[in-house]
Parts: C-alpha cells; sequence; structure tokens
C-alpha cells in the first residue's frame, strides 16, 4: 500500500514536470536567449531524474541526465540554442511522457532510448555540427518521426476509437504493388480514390506526400473508415491492375490495442491481423508517439495549501451527497404536511447548511479547463511546423472552471477543432502574404462562464468557410438535396460540416479533410449536454463556440405532471410556463401550432409522445406549456400539471435501458418516486 502511495505521487508530480518542461521549452523557443528560462527547464529535469532514479525507473533516470548535460552547457553559456537541440529536447520530453504513461498503465517504464541519448550525446560532444555527423545524428533524432508512420497521433486514435465506440466501420488496409510495376504513384492513386469515395483515410504509412513522390517500397497501408464492407472494399482495390495484394482487417478495439502495442509487438500484430507480410518495423523510439495521459495536471501546488484527494473518494463523497439531497426534499416534503414549527425551522436550518454543503461539494469537483489547454500549445507547434505554418496560438479564460467529468472527456473534441483550425481554417504562409495578411496567423482558445454554462470558442484569421463548396459536397453525398439547399441559412450549411463522413478536402491529407472528425466531436460534446455551433467569414475566418453545463452531477429542473407519472425538465432548456386557450391553438399542415409572442410555434403533446396512460389528450379550457429552445429554435410542450422547481440528482439508467426517445436519465424525488429527465434537444428538430 506504501509503494502504491508512492507511485501515486510519482506520477501526479511527474506529469507536472514534464507539463512544465513542456510550456518553458515552449517560452525558451520564443526567447533562445533567455537563460532563466534554461534554468526553470534544468531545475525540472534535475527533479525528474531524481525521482524517476529513486523509483527505480532507469530509462526515465539516464534520459533526463542526458538531457542535463545538454541544458548544462547552455545555461552555463557554452551552447547556444538551436532548432536540432530543440527538437532533440522535444523528442525526449515525447519519450518521457510514453514512460510515465507505460507507468501509469501498470508496465515498467522501460524503453529503448538509445537512438535518443545518442542525439543528445553528439550535442554535448559538439560532433552534431561536423560534417556528415550532423546528417546521422538528425537521422538519429529524427527517426521517431520518420518511423511513427506506423504509430497514430493523439487526433487520429481518438477518431478510430470513437468511430469504433460509435459502431462505425474501421479498417486496417494493407495494399502490395507488383515489382514489375513502373508507375507506383499511380497505381497508388487510383488505390486512394477509390477509398475516398467509400469512407476517410485517416493515416496512411508512408504518408500521401511520400506516396506522390514514389518515396515508397512497393507496399502501403492505411487506416480507413467506411461504412462498406470489408469483402467489398478488397474487391475494389484488387481490382486496381498491378495490385497483387489488398488485405482488409476491420478493427475492433481489441485489434486496435494490438496493433499499437510497441514495435515487435506491433509488427507481430499486423502480420496477424492482415495476414501479410508487415512494413518495415519502426524503431523503438516509437514509444514516443504513444497517446499521451489526457490529465496531466499543470503548474506546480503551493504548499502547504493544497492537499491530493484520490478521484474516488471525491466520487463516493458526490453520490453520498446525492443521497443526502434526495432525503432533503423528503424531509421538506414531510414538514410541510405536519405543520410542527419545530421540524419546520430545524429543516430549514438544514436546507441552508445542505445548500451551502452542495456548494463546496461541487466546487471540489472543479478543475480549470487549463489542465486540458496547457497541452495545446505544443500541438500547435508541432503540426503548424509539418506544415509549414506560423501560427500563434492566445489562450484566454484557462482559469474557467468545469466539472472533472466534462474536463476529462472535452480534450479529444477540442483536439480535433484545433488541428482542424491549423490544417484547415489557417491558409498557407504564401497564401496569407497573397491576401495582404500578415504570415503569422492567430488562433484563439478562449473559456468563459455564461449562466449555467461554460463556452469555449476557437476561433481562427484563416479563409473561413465557403458555404458554395460545403453545400456542393453535401448534395454529392447525399447529406441534403438540391431543393433542401437553396433554403438553408447559412449557420445550417456551416453545420452540415458535422454530418457523417463529410469532408470537403481536396486531397487527402495526414492530418484531416475540413470535416473528418467534426461529427465525432458533435456526439462526444452532445453525450456531454453540450452542443457545438460554426460561425464564419469567408476570407476573414471561421469561430467554433462550444456550450458546456458546469456540471453533470445536479441539475435545477421543473417538475412536471402527465397522467399519473411525474417528469422533470432541466431549467436550463425552458424559456418560460405559460397556459394557453383552445383559440391559441391551430393547425398547420396537419400539425398543432400555437401562438407565442408574434410567431407560431409548434405544439409537442408529451403524454401522447411517451403514451403516458391517464394523461388529458385533448386542448379543451385552458393548456399548460413549457415552453423550450434549441438554439434558435423554440418549440411548446403541453403538460397535465406543473408541481416546482428542485434541485434534482442525475441518475443513469444502466447499460438496459439505452437509446430511449428524449430521455437523458432519471432522479429519485422526495417522495421515493422515480422521475425521468426529459432530454428537450431531442424533441426539437
Amino acid at each position: 500500500m506504501e509503494m502504491n502511495q508512492y507511485l501515486s505521487m510519482f506520477i501526479d508530480e511527474s506529469r507536472e514536470h514534464l507539463q512544465a518542461l513542456n510550456d518553458n521549452l515552449m517560452s525558451l523557443e520564443s526567447s533562445p536567449e533567455d537563460v532563466s528560462i534554461v534554468h526553470n527547464i534544468f531545475r525540472s529535469a534535475h527533479t525528474l531524474k531524481g525521482m524517476s532514479a529513486t523509483m527505480g525507473f532507469e530509462d526515465l533516470a539516464s534520459l533526463t541526465h542526458e538531457m542535463e548535460n545538454v541544458l548544462d552547457l547552455v545555461r552555463n553559456g557554452k551552447l547556444s540554442m538551436d532548432p536540432f537541440i530543440f527538437d532533440c529536447i522535444f523528442k525526449s520530453l515525447d519519450s518521457l511522457e510514453a514512460m510515465v504513461d507505460d507507468v501509469i498503465q501498470g508496465g515498467t517504464g522501460q524503453a529503448d532510448v538509445s537512438e535518443i541519448v545518442a542525439a543528445l550525446k553528439s550535442i554535448v560532444s559538439g560532433d552534431y555540427l561536423k560534417s556528415g555527423a550532423a546528417s546521422a545524428a538528425s537521422a538519429a533524432a529524427g527517426s521517431e518521426a520518420a518511423s511513427s508512420a506506423e504509430v497514430l497521433d493523439e487526433f487520429q486514435l481518438s477518431i478510430i476509437q470513437q468511430s469504433i465506440e460509435a459502431g462505425i466501420s474501421v479498417f486496417y488496409i494493407e495494399v502490395g504493388i507488383r515489382e514489375d510495376c513502373v508507375l507506383k504513384a499511380a497505381r497508388a492513386y487510383m488505390v486512394f480514390n477509390i477509398l475516398e469515395q467509400h469512407g476517410e483515410v485517416i493515416k496512411s504509412n508512408p504518408s500521401v506526400e511520400d506516396i506522390e513522390q514514389e518515396r515508397f517500397d512497393r507496399q502501403f497501408s492505411v487506416f480507413f473508415i467506411s461504412t462498406t464492407d470489408k469483402d467489398s472494399l478488397e474487391k475494389q482495390i484488387a481490382s486496381v491492375s498491378e495490385i497483387e495484394k489488398a488485405a482488409v482487417s476491420a478493427l475492433d478495439s481489441a485489434k486496435l490495442e494490438e496493433l499499437m502495442k510497441p514495435p515487435a509487438a506491433a509488427v507481430a500484430a499486423r502480420q496477424e491481423i492482415a495476414a501479410a507480410a508487415a512494413p518495415a518495423a519502426p524503431a523503438a523510439a516509437d514509444k514516443a508517439e504513444v497517446k499521451k495521459p489526457a490529465g496531466a495536471q499543470g503548474g506546480a501546488p503551493v504548499a502547504n495549501r493544497t492537499i491530493r484527494v484520490d478521484i474516488e473518494r471525491l466520487d463516493a463523497l458526490m453520490n453520498l451527497f446525492s443521497e443526502l439531497l434526495i432525503d432533503r426534499v423528503r424531509l421538506e416534503q414531510l414538514a410541510s404536511e405536519i405543520k410542527r414549527s419545530e421540524l419546520t425551522e430545524t429543516v430549514e436550518h438544514m436546507t441552508r447548511v445542505s445548500s451551502d454543503l452542495q456548494g463546496i461539494v461541487l466546487k471540489l469537483r472543479m478543475v480549470p479547463v487549463d489542465t486540458v489547454f496547457n497541452r495545446f500549445p505544443r500541438m500547435i507547434r508541432d503540426v503548424a511546423k509539418t506544415l509549414d505554418k506560423k501560427v500563434d496560438l492566445i489562450i484566454t479564460g484557462a482559469d474557467t472552471e468545469l466539472d472533472r467529468t466534462v474536463v476529462d472527456e472535452i480534450g479529444d473534441p477540442l483536439v480535433h477543432l484545433l488541428r482542424n483550425a491549423v490544417d484547415h481554417g489557417v491558409e498557407p504562409t504564401a497564401d496569407r502574404i497573397a491576401v495582404g495578411k500578415s504570415e503569422m496567423s492567430t488562433i484563439h482558445l478562449r473559456a468563459y462562464h455564461s449562466g449555467n454554462h461554460v463556452f469555449i470558442e476557437i476561433e481562427d484569421d484563416g479563409r473561413g468557410i465557403n458555404r458554395d463548396n460545403v453545400l456542393r459536397t453535401a448534395i454529392k453525398k447525399g447529406v441534403v438535396t438540391q431543393d433542401q439547399s437553396s433554403r438553408l441559412s447559412d449557420e445550417d450549411v456551416y453545420m452540415l460540416l458535422f454530418a457523417s463522413g463529410f469532408s470537403t478536402a481536396d486531397k487527402i491529407s495526414d492530418l484531416s479533410g475540413r470535416g473528418v472528425g467534426l461529427d465525432v466531436v458533435k456526439t462526444k460534446i452532445e453525450s456531454l449536454g453540450g452542443k457545438v455551433l460554426i460561425s464564419s467569414k469567408l476570407g476573414t475566418g471561421t469561430k467554433f463556440t462550444v456550450q458546456l453545463p458546469l456540471t453533470l452531477s445536479i441539475i435545477s429542473a421543473m417538475l412536471i405532471r402527465l397522467g399519473n407519472e411525474k417528469y422533470a425538465i432541466p431549467l436550463s432548456s425552458i424559456v418560460e410556463t405559460a397556459a394557453v386557450k383552445q383559440e391559441q391553438i391551430r393547425v398547420v399542415h396537419g400539425n398543432r401550432m400555437v401562438d407565442y409572442r408574434n410567431s407560431v410555434i409548434p405544439l409537442v403533446p408529451l403524454a401522447s409522445l411517451f403514451d403516458v396512460p391517464g394523461a388529458a389528450r385533448d386542448f379543451e379550457g385552458e393548456t399548460q406549456i413549457v415552453v423550450i429552445r434549441k438554439g434558435e429554435r423554440i418549440a411548446a410542450l403541453v403538460v397535465d400539471e406543473f408541481i416546482g422547481q428542485q434541485e434534482i440528482v442525475l441518475k443513469s439508467l444502466g447499460k438496459y435501458l439505452t437509446n430511449l426517445f428524449a430521455v437523458s436519465g432519471a432522479t429519485i424525488l422526495g417522495d421515493g418516486q422515480v422521475a425521468l429527465i426529459i432530454d428537450t434537444n431531442s424533441l426539437i428538430k
């Protein structure tokens, strides 16, 4: 138990130091002459080395020791930072993160770091500057990047994982071209052309650029998302002349995990999955490309002011408080029935105390979005460098707090949106200069509170979204019809980018088409009770706005009655409640509508929709309605009675009751009854 405690402390502190190293290294890249930053980097590396050695993680300790040697020369003025040294240290950090991640997963934290160590030693000795040695050192330091073609990066891996979870087919395809083929690139292009027509290429190895330049042997492999079946894909690829092998393998989570194993194991897994010869095995330094832990904590704690609490304990506290809240509501109900002043006063006091306690418990679960944001500057740097673009990421509101559950889940969608902004929002440098823009593009990442929600905005100053291109692609892919397209507003057109498999990419890219993964982003955000919107101006830029609930645990809701059943409607989606007379209700195209504030809105008869026994089905006399909103759309729900506003605890319906229409969960009321929570977003199309 004691060893586990030390291991937990090691993991937490390692994450903090690695984040600090990344942040400081980014700052140093902007101000290479600032020796104070080098001192900070050296201290973090030195501390990490000591901790790793104490815990027996020798590979971690040896790599940080070599980093220390380089940093020591820099801080003493004996060595100046240059692009090669920066790249080596960044790659060292990637390896360190991969090793710490291995420890988190229960591994030994071991890795073959000989090549990156050799590169660091060549910097200390000065050999990397000598003719021939520089290219050898570059090859050693860059071997990870070159060989990592077989390893999915964080963005690609998250798309594939979430596609598998959503039930979308993911394939690993290996293609072999005949030895006597003269135009390898042309044959490969024909294969990619077939793939493009049936889905999305997430990753190719070698890269698309290398294949176009014929910088590949006779084989290449592809990670591919599609709705087409395996046999049909194999048949169509094999039909391309001079293709001698087309091995298509459907991936599930287990097979994907096998492919993502360290190189030697990954090659064996590929051989087993594709039942064919695998491409050349990547170098062992590939481990540095393994998916980074999403929950890395940033910033060192203030001495004697903070305490680390296991997440499970916080969850247990939340669950216990939830039960207490249910009992509190029951006591309030009993006190109002019994009408004893002593009991009423005691219950009122308990209500005040528990409300304060509720605030504290919820506050304990809140963490700043900085814990997610702090990994983005490094990611943007790497993507911009890959694409040869100049991008300045400006982060504001990183101290905005969100429920830990939401923060844990929001990382991947934001990665998709940011990668999309760099890859497709921001123009190439030459194009920016041609239209009179600064060669340095800007991406704003903002977070702020508004009401009971947190908003996160990603805004670029790039080319904007071409409405006509989006519509043309949408019509071509059957997302909308020609007739429907003429009635869509700009915002509606932009939202088509979130349609499944939608992409406006002119050619396949190893990053993404404008739209690749956006359907996954929308699904994930909506599963958190949030929504995402797009605004754009052609030639000026694009803004994605993500709206998220502050907490997923306790919400304010309006309790309503339908027949003998009680339901809860989240207050955040209610505009107002009202009573309407029979003459205000009219029938338009067979649908009931109601006059509302100088407009006409649809009337949704909840009792009929949920088939509630004993509920009123006619509209005689006065009809009680709840006006709800989803974005700009408004509708009215017909209810039998308003019971009142309450704080309710969200409870999952479990794995047996899934995909229920317009129901997002349930809550236990003070009288012990269960009330279903209505998902109002499902009721407005």
